[in-house]
């Protein structure tokens, strides 16, 4: 039976916004003596939390007080550049495509989500939107798709998560979701096929996959 729900993830999924991510992380590690790191190596590394992901690109630990310092830099960088970011260029035909109702779940701030949102044309389209409500970021994403779940009324089983992240699929996994990952994020397609989950090259395709689960 086809899930009730559909759940979106934003950033790198709906949103094309890999190379602005890139650039931002690029712009933190300078202040710290980092290395450039280009987009497909950051697709092969990239996972959650976010601060071990920059410690192995750093090349040695980041304590928990540098990452708040390194976040805030990258997320001042990121809303520099995001006027020029686009939506995934089948996203709205992906949103249309799914039958039933639809929420958007994101690891960005919540207070710069939403406004963010209606600015892509996507008023009223969500049944609920749900950013982070902390002043530093990346954390994993389980706990947050399960407070999500519950404001929403709707039990994990009923629901299918399209993201494109390995942490996407274990948020799924913790609630009883099913999830398709999509190969135009933040992760490279041949580590997300070697998950054995369900992959799709476009957003509209995810939605199929997700009708069939």
């Amino acid at each position: 039976m086809t899930a009730k729900h559909l759940v979106w993830d934003w950033n790198g999924t709906l949103l094309d916004d890999l190379h602005l991510v890139v650039s931002s992380t690029n712009e933190a590690f300078a202040t710290v003596g980092g290395r450039v790191v280009e987009a497909d190596e950051h697709r092969r590394a990239f996972r959650r939390p976010v601060a071990e992901f920059y410690a192995e690109m750093l090349g040695r630990a980041v304590d928990e007080e540098e990452f708040g310092r390194l976040d805030r830099i990258f997320h001042d960088a990121y809303r520099l550049g995001l006027t020029d970011i686009a939506l995934a260029a089948d996203a709205m035909t992906a949103l249309k495509t799914w039958p039933g109702t639809q929420s958007l779940l994101s690891m960005w701030f919540h207070s710069e989500l939403v406004p963010a949102v209606d600015t892509y044309g996507l008023a009223g389209v969500f049944a609920r939107i749900d950013g982070l409500r902390t002043e530093v970021g990346g954390d994993l994403k389980a706990g947050h798709l399960a407070r999500h779940l519950a404001g929403l009324g709707v039990a994990g089983t009923d629901v299918v998560l399209i993201g494109d992240s390995l942490d996407d699929a274990a948020a799924a996994d913790s609630v009883g979701a099913g999830s398709v990952l999509y190969t135009g994020g933040f992760t490279d397609p041949v580590r997300l096929r070697e998950s054995g989950r369900p992959v799709a090259d476009s957003l509209v395709d995810a939605v199929k996959m997700a009708m069939s689960l």
